[in-house]
């Protein structure tokens, strides 16, 4: 089997084109999050100030207001969804091009505009690839399609955000995201080449058509409310805390951008993606809702390490530890939620649904920038990642409720296979 999954991986146009396309997902997001997050850190900019600059990341949270349009309209060229994706990814390399040309410390505000704009185009670009990707695996090939989607993905966040630090340690700033908006540049060549559906798919005949259906859908299922509670705080405490930790390691501990991009960035990128594929070979066995219920228990418990670092004071052994068991459990516990919101999408209606969930999914994610920050400020780092294990238990006690609920969506999965 898993000679088979490498064959597809590197012959297979489709899956390949998974892959491709999860690196041009994954670079524009650091970019204007965590490494923005770091040269700001390096500039000794206040934490409340870095704090509010993480909420450039909001399209993200509302992402599915402009879903329809990109699923009823399409551009003149290269099909419904790849036409999108190449004008995308030009304006994404001009945006992160002129942040690259900006300075945080005398123009703070363009520097917030123009990491709002990449965030909206990146969300944007999400949207049009997780619709694509849809249209074209085959069913026997969404397996080894997602998680080639998660390798071109972790691949391009260790690239913008492991290697963009230690270059901006060696070439600077600007010059390092100039490198990032090459290197974004780069993947319209790789959607030049990304294969067309094998079958057509009619669009919604109106933007009404678009909105409604999906909704009406979704919503007159049993018990749809709780469901939507559930996505939104299943994973707030990882959010809570991971919302600040690259502020955390330089401004908090004491490490440097060059030592953060070094070790933790790649600790970051190996653990997850280790996480991941452990992730998914335990939710085949354990099911959805104990693998939900496991991987988020042990994603709250590792936030405790961070409030251990905190207190320890810097030490690179605690750091490594900290960060490989928190990005392992949520590399485990992404595998498992991913499966849960492709498991409540109507197959009719998966481009609009599923970028409403996922933009649920990532409301906390966007706007606990500003909250954590205050609250770091008055109690401190180590009071701080104590709080965000406890914000983890009310999303763990929504599942345990919800725990029949969940548990039918695996048989409903499994009956529909079989049929």
């Amino acid at each position: 089997m898993a000679r088979t999954r490498i064959r597809d991986l590197i012959a297979n146009p489709r899956v390949a084109a998974a892959l491709t396309l999860g690196f041009a997902s994954g670079l524009p997001y650091n970019l204007s999050d965590s490494t923005l997050q770091a040269w700001l850190a390096t500039l000794n900019m206040d934490i409340k100030t870095i704090g509010w600059l993480t909420l450039v990341g909001a399209p993200y949270a509302f992402k599915f207001l402009w879903a329809p349009i990109l699923d009823r309209y399409a551009l003149p060229f290269l099909g419904r969804r790849r036409g999108w994706m190449l004008v995308l990814q030009l304006v994404l390399a001009g945006l992160i091009a002129l942040l690259g040309l900006q300075a945080p410390s005398e123009a703070i505000y363009a520097v917030a505009a123009i990491g709002l704009l990449i965030a909206f185009f990146s969300a944007t670009q999400d949207i049009v690839i997780d619709a694509y990707r849809a249209d074209t695996l085959r069913p026997e090939e969404r397996g080894v399609g997602s998680t080639a989607t998660q390798v071109g993905y972790r691949l391009a966040t260790w690239i913008a955000g492991a290697l963009a630090l230690i270059f901006s340690d060696v070439i600077g700033w600007r010059n390092t995201y100039l490198l990032m908006a090459a290197f974004m540049g780069a993947t319209v060549l790789l959607t030049w080449s990304a294969p067309e559906p094998e079958r057509v798919v009619q669009p919604p005949r109106t933007l009404v058509d678009a909105v409604v259906d999906p909704l009406r859908e979704f919503l007159s299922r049993p018990g749809a409310w709780s469901l939507l509670g559930l996505i939104v705080l299943y994973k707030f405490g990882d959010a809570f805390a991971l919302k600040l930790v690259t502020a955390f390691l330089i401004k908090g501990v004491g490490f440097t951008a060059l030592e953060v991009g070094a070790i933790s960035k790649t600790v970051v990128i190996t653990l997850t993606l280790l996480g991941t594929f452990v992730g998914g070979v335990l939710l085949a066995r354990l099911g959805l809702y104990r693998s939900l219920l496991f991987f988020g228990i042990l994603q709250a418990l590792t936030n405790l390490l961070y409030a251990l670092l905190a207190a320890t004071g810097k030490s690179t052994v605690l750091m490594v530890i900290a960060l490989g068991f928190d990005n392992f459990a949520g590399g485990m516990g992404a595998a498992a939620f991913v499966a849960f919101l492709m498991a409540l999408c109507d197959a009719r209606f998966s481009a609009f649904q599923y970028a409403l969930l996922s933009a649920l999914a990532s409301v906390a994610r966007n706007f606990l920038g500003p909250p954590a920050a205050y609250l770091v400020d008055v109690v401190g780092w180590s009071s701080f990642f104590t709080v965000t294990f406890f914000t983890a238990i009310p999303g763990l006690l929504v599942l345990v409720v919800l725990r029949h609920t969940v548990a039918r969506l695996d048989e409903q999965e499994t009956l529909s296979k079989s049929g």
